[in-house]
């Protein structure tokens, strides 16, 4: 698997980064953000803090964010992906989401 990563950002300010690894998912909120005085946390699940979440599975709120019915199926036929496939999904789908949080590729 090649891991790939993600930038996250809150209300257009980037907050941190989202990588998928060989083991599962990491999430790890920027420095800059966190000593920022207009931060706010990605997820209640995931508050503002130093540590590094880790997860087997994919975290639930990014799961969220993704397209779902009719949407969805537009998404999977326009960029080949594969359902289950849900990293891929964040990347090509959530870039320009309502509400405070997006999500862009890191190259």
């Amino acid at each position: 698997m090649s891991n790939r990563k993600a930038s996250v950002y809150v209300k257009k300010n980037l907050a941190g980064i989202l990588e998928e690894t060989d083991s599962g998912y990491s999430f790890t909120y920027n420095s800059d953000y966190l000593d920022s005085e207009n931060r706010f946390p990605v997820s209640l699940t995931m508050p503002l803090s130093q540590q590094r979440y880790e997860s087997r599975t994919f975290f639930p709120f990014f799961d969220g964010l993704i397209p779902e019915g009719w949407l969805l199926e537009v998404a999977l036929k326009a960029w080949k992906l594969d359902r289950r496939d849900r990293m891929g999904l964040l990347l090509v789908a959530c870039k320009d989401n309502i509400g405070y949080v997006s999500v862009e590729p890191l190259v």
